[in-house]
């Protein structure tokens, strides 16, 4: 039985950071969130300084349901970076100062 028809809902998201190294720490920190369902899938991978991110489900609630719970995730992540991160801190601040 193939994949696609088990799993026929899915979303691919590309998440850009200011550098690989940020979008190293963001996946570090999501990868050990396991989904809850067999009825969903989630592949998490960095590519430079993107987070690249794919969701397959059974049914949308499912997908809807997970991609909302891995927003709620990622937002936490950011903030936590944006608060104790010093070269986040940093690069913004030069980029405030440039321009």
């Amino acid at each position: 039985m193939s994949t696609e028809l088990t799993y026929p809902c899915s979303l691919s998201l590309d998440v850009p950071f200011p550098d690989a190294r940020l979008a190293n720490v963001a996946l570090q920190a999501l990868r050990v969130d396991k989904e809850l369902s067999a009825l969903v899938q989630k592949e998490l991978s960095a590519v430079d300084s993107t987070l690249k991110v794919r969701y397959k489900a059974t049914t949308n609630r499912m997908l809807r349901v997970a991609v909302n719970s891995f927003f709620d995730s990622l937002a936490l992540v950011l903030e936590v970076m944006e608060q104790l991160d010093v070269d986040v801190i940093e690069t913004r601040k030069a980029e405030e100062e440039t321009g």
